[in-house]
C-alpha cells in the first residue's frame, strides 16, 4: 500500500523478493496544465509488473476492504499510502501491517517527517519499520537505520536517500518479521514529536528569523511548496540559498550586494542569507547573477510584506 515516489523502491524490492498479490494506491489524480488524470508512481510500477491494483477513495468502511480479503495477504507493507488505516485493515493479515516511516521514531510522527527534520536542524534522521496500530505512527518498531543530515541536503535528496534505505530495510528484515525472529520494541511516547502535513503557507520566509533558520526552510520546502517572499508586490521564489559569509547590516529583508561575487544577500534577524537561485511568478528560474543583470534595482530593495 503506497502512492508517491517514496513508495516505489520498497515496492520494487518486494516484487524482487516476495510474492506480491496486490497493490493498493490512491485514485488517479488530475495533474499538469490539462488536468489529465495521472496514475500514482506506485500504480505505474505495479501495472508494469502485472500486479493487480486497487484504488479505493477510502478504506474507512469495512466493505471497502473486500478486495484485500480476497487477496488473503500474509502481511501488508505500507509506505506513504496517504490514508489512515482502520482495525478492519490492520487486523486482516496474520502478520499485521508494517509501515516504512521516514524518521527515527518516536521523533517526527506524522505526514511530513522529512521536512520537519530539516526545519528543526536535526543532525540526523532515518527510516524505521514499524508494526502499525490504530494510532498515528505509534506502533512498536522493528528496526531503524539512521543517516546524517548535511548542510546541502534538501527535502528531495533526503527523500530519495530514505526511500532507498526503507527498501533496503525491507530486503534485510522482512523475512525475520514474518517468521517471528524479529520482535518489535514499543516506542517511548514521552519522546514523541509530530510532523503535521506541510501547507503552502509554510514556504513563506520571515526575514526576522535567522539566516540559519531560513536556509533550513528553503531546503526543507524544496520542491514543494517552495520557499517564497514578496518583491515589488509579486511573489519571488527562493530556490537556492545559503548563509552568507559576510557581515551585513540593515532591516530584515533588505537586499545588499555580495562583495564576494555577483550575488545578493538578504539581511535577516541574525546574519545574511545569500540568494543563489530565484524565480519570479511566470518566469523561468535564474541564478542571481543573471537576475541582477536584468534587475539591478533588486540591490537596495526590501523583501517581504513591507515591499
Amino acid at each position: 500500500m503506497g502512492t508517491p515516489e517514496f513508495s516505489v523502491p520498497g515496492l520494487e524490492t518486494l516484487i524482487a523478493t516476495q510474492t506480491v498479490v496486490g497493490v493498493v494506491t490512491q485514485p488517479d489524480r488530475p495533474a499538469g496544465r490539462g488536468q489529465q488524470l495521472r496514475p500514482s508512481p506506485v500504480k505505474v510500477v505495479a501495472e508494469a509488473a502485472g500486479i493487480p491494483v486497487y484504488q479505493p477513495p477510502s478504506l474507512r468502511r469495512e466493505e471497502a476492504a473486500a478486495p484485500l480479503r480476497e487477496w488473503q495477504p500474509d502481511l501488508i507493507v505500507v509506505a506513504a499510502f496517504g490514508q489512515i488505516l482502520r482495525p478492519h485493515v490492520l487486523d486482516l493479515p496474520p502478520h499485521g501491517c508494517v509501515n516504512v516511516h521516514a524518521s527515527l521514531l518516536p521523533r517526527w510522527r506524522g505526514a511530513s517527517p522529512i521536512q520537519h527534520a530539516l526545519m528543526a536542524g536535526d543532525e540526523e534522521t532515518g527510516v524505521c519499520l514499524m508494526r502499525m496500530d490504530p494510532g498515528l505512527d505509534t506502533g512498536p518498531v522493528y528496526v531503524c537505520r539512521a543517516t546524517p543530515i548535511t548542510a546541502e541536503d534538501t527535502a528531495v535528496s533526503l527523500h530519495d536517500r530514505l526511500a532507498q534505505m526503507g527498501a533496503d530495510l525491507l530486503a534485510g528484515h522482512l523475512a525475520a518479521i514474518i517468521d517471528g525472529r524479529l520482535a518489535p520494541t514499543p516506542q517511548d511516547d514521552a519522546l514523541a514529536t509530530y510532523a503535521p502535513m506541510i501547507k503552502k503557507e509554510d514556504g513563506r520566509l520571515d526575514w526576522s528569523q535567522s539566516a540559519a533558520h531560513l536556509d533550513r526552510q528553503v531546503r526543507a520546502m524544496t520542491p514543494w511548496p517552495g520557499a517564497f517572499t514578496v518583491w515589488q508586490e509579486q511573489p519571488l521564489k527562493i530556490l537556492a540559498a545559503r548563509p552568507a559569509g559576510q557581515p551585513v547590516s540593515g532591516p530584515p529583508g533588505l537586499v545588499v550586494h555580495n562583495t564576494a561575487g555577483d550575488t545578493a544577500v538578504a539581511v535577516t534577524g541574525d546574519g545574511g542569507l545569500e540568494l543563489q537561485t530565484v524565480q519570479l511568478a511566470g518566469k523561468r528560474a535564474m541564478d542571481m547573477g543573471e537576475f541582477l543583470h536584468g534587475r539591478p534595482e533588486f540591490i537596495g530593495s526590501r523583501l517581504g510584506e513591507a515591499t
